[in-house]
């Protein structure tokens, strides 16, 4: 007749988890992709990222905010850095009474997203 052995009792009293008791899930087809933006210590560049995370410019506004004149490089250098929205063009009329598309520029979700991640990596590196 062989001894009855017990399962050796764990020290917190609690049983172990099956690892199959919470399945794995599986990700959504329609689950966003990770947005990456690099950063930036340029104060032009902070001044517009700051300006379009409260609402979209025109890029006369984007010249006048980052207080340069050429408001189509400043976006495309922060493009090249991650930001990937371009300006979106809306039909108006200008002075003379002409059809004119001016360039509106706005961060979309991916964007926002991206950048609240740098901000936060940039805190916690500078102890804010």
């Amino acid at each position: 007749m062989e001894p009855s052995r017990k399962p050796p009792k764990k020290k917190s009293g609690r049983l172990e988890a099956k690892p199959d008791l919470f399945p794995q899930p599986e990700p959504a087809e329609y689950s966003t992709a990770p947005a990456h933006f690099s950063g930036t210590d340029n104060p032009r560049h902070l001044r517009v990222i700051h300006a379009l995370m409260i609402r979209p410019r025109r890029r006369e506004e984007i010249d006048h905010i980052a207080g340069a004149s050429n408001g189509p490089e400043l976006m495309a250098e922060l493009r090249r850095r991650g930001i990937t929205r371009k300006a979106r063009r809306t039909p108006c009329i200008d002075r003379d009474g002409r059809q004119v598309y001016p360039g509106i520029y706005e961060l979309d979700d991916a964007d926002r997203r991206a950048i609240a991640v740098w901000l936060r990596i940039r805190d916690k590196r500078s102890g804010a």
